[in-house]
């Protein structure tokens, strides 16, 4: 059975002999953690990175960095509630638990980092540097490294590459790259196992994966701290850390919902399609009333958006709240959307299906998904070559254009290969497109 007290932990990766022992000093730990991420550099490029329709354009949608802003608000809201649930029963939790109070802060922060790992064009994304190593060129490199290492670079997942950037010490950015605390650290994982045991739908802890091999001693050295509970040691899988739902609860609102908004300002989905969905979840007899005091569509849309969050935060909450200890023993083996009461649980299922076939297959989004193929694909067919055999003036000036915080001092391929990946999954969706064009002669630089 997991414990928060060592859950909670305000120990900082990269500097934990400097850890704050007081839980007092500590609560501000995770506001510190918060503040970390949303000046620093890989959040910022999250506003020219796609999260479902292709930027820029005329109309606003969201990016990844609005979306990430909205998670994190959620989040935070989920976090509140669960505090003073907890605090309404047990009015001296403060002084037994003095972190607890800080959890919503925590959960926000994470939020904010859930999606750093993610390259450009959405999910597409993952899927074309994976397929590069597939199909592509990069199949060819299989030979060089362990299955373990493989399973990294032919299941890229944006979720281990976010564990990468928050704890990995690139050249010349300090030894504990953002340094956060180990909490907040844990709390994106939310897939706590290595590649090679990744991919069991069946599994909420292991769906996906959370860390690549080049992390694993370091997720290992998190885990064991705050006291994850260990389903195996080799390879290693962990159960989640119990932060991990609300976080996740608090993305998969918003993609929902904003999701369907956005198609909406872009005219894919009618108001009466939205009205449909939306007004069920609201959860108020007097909604319909409301909105017919309105005469502008996209006030409605945005009404019915914001009722509509707020009945799944409540749900999320109370269903985290009352399910409490099977997550802390970790047997809590699914989502918390997915458990939902009725018939909130059937509308979001319908929001899904609807999404799928209208808004994810619409001919925009695929076509900059297949773009993304194009473009991340032939990035990769460039540079990986070039990194690693660096044996001619044209490998040597495209490693030149790789910054050098990326640059590693290791020979081994795996290790050469990271650190293309590491250059490539960070570029936004207009920077990955100007390089493309570049490299590939189709547009020539300018001075400037």
């Amino acid at each position: 059975m997991m414990n928060w007290e060592t859950l909670l932990s305000a120990k900082r990766w990269g500097y934990e002999d400097k850890y704050v022992a007081s839980q007092v000093d500590a609560r501000s730990e995770f506001q510190r953690d918060y503040d970390r991420i949303i000046f620093s550099s890989p959040f910022r490029r999250l506003q020219n990175k796609t999260q479902v329709f292709p930027l820029p354009g005329s109309i606003f949608v969201h990016n990844r960095l609005t979306h990430s802003l909205e998670v994190a608000s959620v989040g935070k809201s989920l976090g509140r509630i669960f505090y003073n649930r907890l605090k309404e029963e047990d009015p001296g939790i403060d002084a037994r638990l003095p972190l607890m109070s800080d959890i919503d802060t925590i959960i926000s922060a994470a939020c904010l980092a859930h999606d750093l790992g993610n390259p450009a064009f959405g999910h597409s994304g993952e899927a074309a540097i994976s397929h590069y190593f597939i199909e592509g060129d990069g199949a060819g490199y299989r030979k060089n490294m362990p299955d373990e290492q493989w399973a990294d670079l032919i299941n890229f997942e944006g979720n281990a590459n976010a564990l990468r950037i928050l704890t990995h010490a690139y050249s010349g950015k300090g030894n504990g790259s953002f340094a956060l605390t180990y909490a907040t650290i844990a709390a994106i994982a939310k897939y706590p196992c290595a590649s090679i045991v990744g991919g069991n739908k069946a599994n909420i802890h292991t769906k996906k994966y959370g860390f690549f091999q080049s992390e694993q001693a370091g997720f290992r050295k998190i885990a064991d701290e705050l006291g994850l509970n260990k389903v195996q040691d080799n390879p290693p899988i962990y159960k989640r850390h119990p932060l991990v739902y609300l976080v996740e609860a608090a993305d998969d609102i918003c993609y929902n919902i904003i999701d369907i908004e956005d198609a909406h300002r872009l005219k894919i989905l009618s108001y009466d399609e939205i009205e449909a969905l939306l007004l069920p979840l609201c959860n108020d007899p007097k909604m319909k009333a409301r909105l017919d005091d309105i005469d502008d569509d996209d006030a409605k849309v945005g009404y019915l958006r914001a009722r509509s969050i707020n009945t799944l935060i409540q749900q999320c909450s109370k269903l985290f709240y009352n399910q409490q200890q099977n997550i802390l023993a970790g047997d809590f083996n699914t989502s918390l959307i997915d458990m939902i009461d009725e018939p909130y649980r059937t509308i979001m299922k319908n929001i899904e299906t609807l999404s799928v076939k209208k808004i994810y297959n619409y001919s925009s989004v695929v076509q900059i998904e297949v773009a993304g193929y194009k473009v991340m694909g032939g990035i990769l067919e460039e540079f990986i070559p070039a990194y690693l055999q660096n044996s001619s003036k044209y490998h040597k000036k495209l490693v030149e254009l790789i910054p050098r915080q990326f640059l590693t001092q290791n020979q081994d391929d795996y290790s050469k290969i990271q650190t293309v990946l590491d250059f490539v999954s960070g570029m936004t969706d207009l920077y990955a497109v100007e390089l493309f064009r570049k490299i590939k002669g189709i547009s020539f630089p300018t001075l400037s």
